[in-house]
């Protein structure tokens, strides 16, 4: 697959003067649940409006959807606010029903992602729609899964494809609910320039105190659109409540986003500056979040020397570490004299970590 212009172009016809917006509940649970909310986001910056209909559920016997009678409800949704409708398929009978009720935009989950022969057998039922077609990253950071799916839609005759940024699960405890692994989506976006690339803060964040910030990142990223979780009442719907917010706030979002000018002279250094600030403002933060981890560490190995009795340096121990760092720094380009300043710098830290666990 070869990153061409018209990968785009369906995005690019929406003729919009700000990054594309997917919003809707994250379930669709009523008629009058589905219409209420259309109508609070009819004449916003959504272009489409979303409601999940199958609902993949990590356990059985959690609510999975409405079904197949929630897509009439968005074509009453359609009919009524004019607002084009998107669904996630997650198999060839959802692929059939939703072309059916002429659903405009249909995305792959991250469940579905994940397994080749689940995204061929979907990838036969979209065989040549001109429906565009949003493939989710896959539940685990795997760069060349992601893009093999996005390869099997793409080998099936659909042109109007895009991807979605939805995090990745983790074992790991963490502020998100799917850590972003910004640095992953950049390399998807250097790869494909021209595939839109769309956020989900909702799934990345799992809280909705967090949605803002979280999209202001993936628009410094040079995304190209969000997709929000949005329910007149989040406390009370029926799957995701925590990660969804009201019309209301999803319209402040909108409005207080910081969108990057276009007709600025300069446009193209100042967005390709801007990115590559975005790249190392989320790499630092990685950074930061490494050296937590490491000093996690050098807290557990005070606690084992406290138990043994045995001395805080150990400088056979610290000098390989420092050789073998050298080493690795050349080979990434970075000086002997920056590797040596770096790591002096967190051994010390390191070392006071484990007295102050020792002598705690």
């Amino acid at each position: 697959m070869e990153n061409k212009k018209e990968m785009r172009t369906w995005l690019d016809d929406l003729n919009l003067n700000h990054p594309l917006v997917i919003a809707g509940p994250c379930s669709a649970e009523t008629e009058e649940q589905v219409l209420k909310i259309a109508h609070e986001l009819k004449n916003t910056d959504v272009s489409y409006f979303r409601a999940g209909i199958w609902k993949p559920r990590t356990r059985p016997g959690m609510f999975e959807g409405v079904g197949a009678l929630g897509l009439k409800w968005l074509q009453k949704v359609k009919a009524e606010t004019g607002m084009k409708t998107c669904t996630e398929v997650a198999n060839a009978a959802h692929v059939k029903l939703a072309l059916e009720h002429d659903v405009d935009l249909l995305w792959i989950g991250a469940r579905s992602t994940v397994s080749p022969f689940i995204m061929q057998e979907i990838a036969d039922a979209l065989q040549g729609t001109d429906k565009p077609v949003l493939i989710k990253n896959p539940v685990n950071p795997d760069l060349a899964l992601w893009l093999g799916g996005i390869e099997r839609i793409y080998k099936a005759g659909v042109k109007n494809i895009g991807a979605i940024h939805r995090g990745f699960s983790t074992y790991e405890k963490t502020k998100y609910r799917n850590t972003p692994e910004w640095q992953l989506a950049i390399e998807f976006q250097n790869k494909y320039p021209d595939i839109p690339l769309i956020n989900d803060p909702s799934h990345i964040t799992g809280k909705r105190d967090m949605i803002f910030d979280v999209s202001q990142t993936a628009l410094d990223l040079n995304f190209d659109g969000l997709m929000i979780e949005t329910h007149y009442d989040p406390e009370n719907a029926w799957s995701d409540a925590a990660q969804q917010v009201t019309p209301s706030t999803l319209i402040q979002i909108m409005k207080d986003l910081k969108i990057r000018k276009e007709s600025d002279s300069e446009a193209d250094y100042n967005k390709s500056l801007d990115n590559l600030r975005a790249q190392i403002d989320v790499i630092d933060n990685q950074i930061i979040e490494l050296l937590g981890k490491r000093m996690k560490s050098a807290d557990g190995i005070g606690a084992l020397k406290k138990q043994k009795n045995v001395a805080v340096l150990q400088s056979k121990r610290w000098n390989e570490i420092l050789g073998k760092m050298v080493l690795e720094g050349e080979a990434k380009g970075l000086s002997e004299e920056f590797i040596l300043k770096m790591f002096k710098a967190i051994h010390q830290e390191s070392i006071n970590h484990q007295e102050k666990v020792i002598n705690g």
